[in-house]
């Protein structure tokens, strides 16, 4: 890993472009693939640099930027659609000797999660979807403030706040750095890229027709924080209906932030589940 940029880890090739991912504990241990959510500025080190510790011990531990965010290349001319983004998934297993992981998604990382279970059944063990997108609703404002974010510091303190339920947790370091990452040269470009209006088109195309998610088998952990105001806590209620062996934990006095709101809670959570 940099010692400059901790978000910046290791390369992976993966045929014409390469991927930026962070890698934590032994390759003899079972894998797990951490993909993170949609906000600007977010990086696999931004979403998941507190639970990487917690599972490092226990675990092969893989967080990618996934294509279209961060450190990973943006190639041109790119389709960014749910189709590519598994397509992307299974290159990047492919290229770091992965044959078969469990999942843990945020929002975003989420739904790619679920799609993963569905479409690649044989490369997902068990998986956990944390605030996630992925099962139909409407587009909600916090979504829509995300999604249209534009740079500027203000912008990006006010997305902050609506992420976590707890201000005090919404620092002055979380805010610059992200706000930093949303101004890299080309990188707006690329963002307003990913989920252009309109937005409820592009939201729908991160989920999963609702026969489709039934028919999962896959051990499934959802949670949600109640006080979420991106993606509403009735989604992981309306998935966990669906996925028949799946387990609902929802947390109070917390927003869309869960792994930096509850953070040991949720590590031990992810730990007991994937053990």
């Amino acid at each position: 890993m940099s010692t400059n940029n901790p978000e910046i880890g290791k390369r992976a090739d993966l045929g014409g472009y390469e991927a930026n991912y962070l890698e934590a504990g032994s390759r003899e241990n079972p894998t797990v693939i951490l993909l993170h959510g949609s906000g600007p500025g977010v990086t696999g080190y931004a979403n998941w640099r507190l639970l990487m510790p917690q599972l490092e011990n226990d675990f092969h531990v893989l967080a990618p930027d996934v294509i279209g965010f961060g450190y990973t290349d943006h190639p041109e001319g790119y389709e960014y659609n749910m189709t590519n983004w598994l397509k992307f998934t299974c290159d990047f297993m492919d290229a770091v000797g992965v044959s078969k992981a469990h999942f843990v998604g945020n929002s975003f990382g989420g739904a790619l999660s679920l799609a993963m279970a569905a479409r690649h059944p044989e490369r997902v063990d068990r998986f956990v979807m944390m605030g996630a997108a992925g099962i139909r609703f409407e587009m909600t404002e916090g979504l829509r403030e995300v999604w249209g974010y534009k740079p500027s510091v203000e912008a990006m303190r006010s997305l902050m706040s609506i992420f976590a339920y707890r201000q005090d947790l919404v620092s002055e370091e979380i805010i610059q750095s992200r706000y930093e990452a949303s101004i890299r040269p080309g990188y707006q470009e690329a963002y307003e890229q990913l989920f252009p209006e309109p937005m409820q088109e592009k939201l729908d195309g991160l989920s999963l027709p609702e026969e489709e998610i039934a028919k999962i088998s896959h051990p499934a952990l959802l949670v949600h924080g109640r006080e979420d105001v991106i993606v509403p806590m009735e989604n992981s209620i309306k998935g966990h209906k669906l996925l028949k062996n799946s387990e609902l934990h929802i947390y109070g006095e917390c927003g869309h932030w869960t792994q930096v709101e509850k953070p040991q809670a949720f590590a031990q959570l992810v730990k007991n589940f994937l053990s």
